[in-house]
């Protein structure tokens, strides 16, 4: 920031210091974008019918989304209360956050993760707590429980890890859980939890009964293509919930998006179908990727993750220069969203050249 672009009010210094979110960047025409873990379907026609038929842009949209939370309810066995519906999972992160933490308190999570958690922490007026990701780039849950402190108001657990990819267990949640205050938050990021094919996964909604501390997050952007309309869900307890609801801003989730997520929801077992494409691809590219020669970790999002430290810049110029958008976090490594079938074949040749110039040792080279 120049000494012109600062502002001339007296603001929260932190928050002036605070960089904005990134989205991935745009591609042109000619390239793919493989950054923002977007769906690379077009929606499907009954989904844009569902949104087309909603007009009445001049009356507010229905402010708690009650036939979306009562079909949602209806799947989980839970009550319409204990659903609450939001701009994206993240805008309910946020208001959980806000509801629980604020000026000396702390949220703990691992690191790294969603480039979101600090900023959402630091609006908050609390203190991120990370916690480094294992060798194999999941969550260090005895870790993260160790670091628990009297001033914890939050735990967030990322699975699968974006931009990692990696699951946590159900064996190691309910281990996490086990030493857990029952009095402290936890809130159970499962944004790409369609994706997930490893039985031995973590799932969010079946545990809520047992944690009453427990919030699910999920979402309709990534699985279900409908990024762009901003509709995500958050599921727990009543109590927890309506803190995150007086935190709201409100009217958030437009009329539109409630009825694309409707619509979804009817169109499920073809959306699925999509979303085992996606898997299935994402498996392929990484059996290619790890046969070439990169250690990488077993992704169960829709995405890969490449550990390739200070060579993260130099890389992604060579994607952007091949046609590929792709996230780069330097200096750790680049998250590649598994996009179109016609993106792949760059995306391994690039990778391959990738390897045999990476120096011996490079924790990305695979040994042998």
């Amino acid at each position: 920031m120049s000494p012109s672009d600062l502002p001339s009010v007296r603001l929260r210094p932190e928050i002036v210091a605070l960089p904005a979110y990134r989205q991935g960047k745009a591609a042109s025409a000619s390239a793919f974008k493989l950054s923002s873990n977007e769906n690379p379907f077009d929606p499907l026609p009954g989904v844009v019918e569902a949104v087309n038929a909603v007009s009445a842009f001049n009356r507010y949209p229905d402010a708690s989304a009650l036939a979306l939370r009562e079909r949602l309810s209806a799947r989980f066995g839970v009550s319409a209360d204990q659903v609450h519906i939001g701009a994206g999972s993240v805008a309910l992160l946020s208001q959980l956050i806000l509801a629980a933490a604020g000026p000396g308190d702390e949220v703990l999570y691992s690191w790294r993760s969603f480039e979101a958690y600090p900023s959402l922490v630091t609006v908050a007026g609390a203190t991120s707590v990370t916690v480094p990701n294992r060798a194999d780039h999941g969550h260090d849950l005895p870790a993260m429980a160790a670091r628990i402190t009297p001033r914890t108001r939050v735990v967030i657990v990322c699975s699968p890890n974006n931009p990692t990819g990696v699951i946590v267990t159900a064996d190691e949640f309910d281990a996490f859980m086990a030493v857990v205050p029952a009095d402290l938050l936890v809130v159970l990021d499962e944004a790409y939890a369609e994706f997930v094919s490893d039985p031995a996964a973590v799932n969010g909604p079946s545990l809520l009964e047992r944690y009453p501390n427990l919030v699910v997050l999920r979402t309709f952007s990534k699985a279900y293509g409908l990024a762009g309309l901003r509709v995500g869900y958050a599921i727990g307890p009543v109590g927890i919930l309506d803190a995150a609801r007086a935190t709201a801003i409100p009217l958030s989730v437009t009329g539109q998006a409630s009825a694309a997520a409707l619509a979804s929801l009817d169109a499920e077992a073809e959306l699925l179908a999509r979303v085992g494409v996606i898997a299935a691809r994402r498996d392929d590219i990484r059996t290619a990727l790890v046969d070439s020669g990169l250690n990488i970790p077993h992704s169960q999002a829709n995405f890969v993750w490449l550990p390739l430290g200070e060579e993260t810049d130099a890389t992604t110029r060579r994607f952007t220069d091949a046609g590929l958008v792709v996230r780069p976090f330097h200096p750790e490594g680049i998250r590649v969203s598994i996009g179109e079938e016609e993106s792949v074949a760059t995306l391994l040749q690039i990778c391959a050249e990738i390897v045999s110039d990476l120096p011996t040792g490079h924790p990305a080279r695979r040994l042998g």
